[in-house]
C-alpha cells in the first residue's frame, strides 16, 4: 500500500496577457473594423478620445512622421509575436465589429432605401387600368418574382397563395403576366431566358437584323451559346453579316433585367500604405488617413494623477486600458509597415512589368525575415490594402506559389497567369488558342506547365474555354 505524500513538479505553460491578446485581436481587423471597434471602446471608455485638430503628446497614436514610420515604443515586441504565433498556430480570431443590423449605428450616415424592384412595378400596376381581381393577380405574380425578374413559381404554385374561391385559369394567369411584362424594365416577369431577351426584341424596331434576333432567341438559343456558327447560318438560311448584326444586337440585351434594382451598396476601400517610387527606388509609406487619430483624455488622465489611495481605482483600470488601446493599434500599424515594405523588396518587379514580373512568394520567408511567426504574417496580410500606381491590391495578393522553369528558375503562378491572359488577348478571334496550344506556346518561353493548369488558371480568370471564344 502505497503512502500519501508531496510532490514538487516543474512545468512550463504559455499564456497570452490580455494587452498580447488585444495586440493579435487588432491585428486581425481591417481598418474599418478597427475604426468599429475603436467607436465601441471609446463608448465603454471616456478615457479615450479622438485626437483630431490637438497637440501630439506621449499618450496619443503617432501620426506617420516625415518618414512615415511608427516607433515601437514599450509596444509587443517582434519576439513576443513570434511567441504568440505559435500559441495560436493559424486561430482564427473573431473580429467584433457592429452589427450590421444595429438599429443606432451610423444613424447620421443613413440614405434613402433605394427603390426596389417590387416597388417599381407596383407603381406601374397602380397607372394601369385593371379590375380589382386582375390587379390582385398582378400583385402575386410581382410578389413571385425573384431577383432578376423572373417568375420561376407555376401557376399552380401561384394558385395556391390565392383565396380559396377565387380558382383563376391558366388563360387568367397568362393575360395578367402579359401585363406585367409590358412595365419596365423590358424583359421583367419572364419564365426563362429565351423569353427574357424576345420580350426586349419585341420593343425595338421591327427590321430583318430584329426578326432574325428574335427567331434565334426562340428557336437556337442553344447554338448561340454554343457558338456553333456553320449550323446557325445553314437553319436560319443567313450569312455572316446577318448573324453578325443579330449577335451584336442580342449582346446588347439584358438577361437579367431585376439586377439593377438588387444591387448591393458599393463598399470603399481604404488603403493601409501608399507605395510610390522614389529616387529610382520603390518605398512603402503608412496612409496617414488610415491611421486612427486616438489620445488619452488629459483632463481626466490629471484629476487621476492627483489622486491618491483606493478612490478612483475603476478609472486607473480604464486609463490603462486606454494606453494598452494605442500602444497596441501603434504595433499594428507598425507590423503593417514591417510586412509591406518586405513585400514591396520581394516583389518590385511587378511594381514595374506588371504582373508578368510577379515573383513566387510564400508567408515563410517574409516571416523568416522579420522575425514573425506565419500566423501573423497571414492576419498582417489579410483584408489589408496597398495602394499602388497599377491598382489597389490586398496584401495577400502578391503571394503565390512556385513553378519552376526548364532554366532552373522560378515563375509565381501568378505571373503565369498574366501571360496566358496576355496570349489570349493577342488571339485570332476566328481561330482561338486551345489549352494544348497555350501550353505548348509557354514552353517556348521556358514555362512548362501541363495542359490541365492552363485550363485551371484559365477558368479562374473566367475567361471561356476556346469553342466560346471563336467569333465570326
Amino acid at each position: 500500500m502505497m503512502k500519501p505524500g508531496l510532490q514538487l513538479k516543474l512545468s512550463q505553460q504559455l499564456t497570452l496577457t490580455p494587452q498580447l491578446q488585444q495586440s493579435i485581436r487588432l491585428l486581425q481587423l481591417s481598418t474599418q473594423d478597427l475604426q468599429q471597434e475603436l467607436e465601441q471602446f471609446m463608448e465603454m471608455n471616456p478615457l479615450l478620445e479622438r485626437a483630431d485638430g490637438f497637440e501630439q503628446d506621449g499618450d496619443q497614436i503617432p501620426v506617420a512622421s516625415s518618414d512615415n514610420t511608427v516607433s515601437e515604443g514599450d509596444s509587443v515586441a517582434g519576439d513576443e509575436w513570434q511567441v504568440a504565433g505559435e500559441a495560436l498556430g493559424e486561430l482564427s480570431w473573431t473580429a467584433a465589429s457592429g452589427s450590421s443590423d444595429d438599429e443606432e449605428s451610423d444613424w447620421g450616415q443613413q440614405t434613402p432605401e433605394a427603390l426596389s424592384l417590387r416597388m417599381h412595378l407596383l407603381s406601374q400596376l397602380g397607372e394601369v387600368s385593371l379590375s380589382e381581381r386582375d390587379q390582385a393577380l398582378a400583385m402575386l405574380i410581382i410578389e413571385a418574382l425573384d431577383d432578376d425578374g423572373y417568375l420561376s413559381a407555376s401557376w399552380d404554385e401561384l394558385a395556391e397563395m390565392c383565396p380559396e374561391d377565387w380558382c383563376p385559369e391558366e388563360d387568367e394567369w397568362r393575360t395578367v403576366l402579359h401585363h406585367v411584362q409590358h412595365f419596365d424594365p423590358a424583359g421583367v416577369g419572364a419564365r426563362h431566358l429565351a423569353e427574357c431577351l424576345d420580350l426586349q426584341l419585341q420593343r425595338l424596331t421591327v427590321s430583318d437584323t430584329q426578326k432574325l434576333a428574335r427567331e434565334i432567341v426562340c428557336s437556337h438559343l442553344d447554338l448561340l451559346g454554343a457558338r456553333d456558327y456553320t449550323k446557325l447560318k445553314k437553319r436560319l438560311g443567313c450569312d455572316d453579316d446577318a448573324l453578325r448584326q443579330a449577335q451584336s444586337l442580342i449582346a446588347g440585351l439584358d438577361p437579367k433585367p431585376g439586377r439593377p434594382f438588387s444591387e448591393e451598396k458599393a463598399h470603399y476601400i481604404v488603403p493601409d500604405v501608399i507605395v510610390i517610387k522614389e529616387k529610382g527606388q520603390w518605398v512603402a509609406h503608412l496612409n496617414a488617413e488610415a491611421v486612427p487619430k486616438v489620445r488619452v483624455n488629459q483632463l481626466y488622465a490629471s484629476i487621476l494623477g492627483r489622486q491618491r489611495g483606493g478612490d478612483g481605482k475603476g478609472l486607473q483600470e480604464q486609463l490603462q486600458e486606454a494606453r494598452w488601446m494605442i500602444k497596441n493599434i501603434q504595433q499594428r500599424f507598425t507590423t503593417i509597415l514591417r510586412v509591406t515594405r518586405a513585400i514591396v523588396a520581394r516583389q518590385w518587379k511587378f511594381f514595374e512589368y506588371g504582373e508578368v514580373g510577379m515573383s513566387p512568394l510564400v508567408l515563410r520567408e517574409i516571416a523568416d525575415e522579420l522575425g514573425l511567426h506565419e500566423s501573423t504574417v497571414s492576419r498582417v496580410t489579410n483584408q489589408k490594402y496597398m495602394m499602388t500606381p497599377r491598382g489597389i491590391f490586398e496584401l495577400k495578393y502578391f503571394f503565390g506559389s512556385r513553378l519552376d522553369t526548364d532554366t532552373g528558375g522560378a515563375c509565381s503562378a501568378t505571373a503565369i497567369r498574366a501571360l496566358i491572359k496576355q496570349l489570349i488577348q493577342a488571339e485570332d478571334a476566328n481561330k482561338p488558342l486551345s489549352d494544348s496550344q497555350l501550353s505548348d506556346m509557354l514552353a517556348n518561353q521556358g514555362v512548362i506547365v501541363a495542359r490541365r493548369t492552363v485550363a485551371k488558371y484559365r477558368e479562374a480568370m473566367q475567361i471561356p474555354p476556346v469553342n466560346l471564344r471563336k467569333a465570326l
